[in-house]
């Protein structure tokens, strides 16, 4: 895996609403963005990210850190540079970390902050066709 060191740098996570209130319906988006990639050396970048998990309205848990990833560091670093994206397999992979490291903390600050857990984890897929919406069936539902 070309993910070789992911570390936390910042967390943050705040409760807008009062203890006790109750919430209904209850959105939670989650969001991972890359702020920077910097190239360390020819075969590694350092890329900053932002992992957020925002409750409407209710709440919010951002978490900031790094991640030192292993392959054409050179390449990655010049097309964010100028294009601020990357190849889409690199995309999947530093997303995917983020995700699976980020939303179990998350799961853990949203209990000790008593807001619901910002689950199930969303996956992740950039580029590529999207999914063709199934056809509504013309059949009796059977439970």
């Amino acid at each position: 895996m070309p993910v070789k060191n992911f570390e936390m740098v910042t967390i943050d996570a705040r409760r807008f609403s009062k203890s006790g209130e109750k919430h209904t319906n209850i959105r939670i988006d989650h969001n991972s963005s890359i702020t920077q990639i910097v190239e360390i050396n020819d075969k590694e970048a350092s890329i900053d990210y932002r992992f957020t998990a925002n409750y409407t309205g209710i709440g919010v848990i951002k978490i900031e850190g790094r991640i030192v990833f292993e392959g054409e560091a050179a390449e990655i670093a010049h097309m964010w540079a100028t294009e601020h994206k990357m190849p889409d397999d690199v995309a999947n992979q530093i997303h995917g970390a983020i995700m699976s490291n980020c939303l179990p903390e998350a799961v853990i600050l949203a209990r000790d902050i008593r807001l619901p857990p910002p689950i199930p984890m969303p996956q992740v897929k950039v580029g590529g066709q999207q999914e063709k919406k199934s056809q509504p069936s013309t059949g009796i539902e059977v439970a």
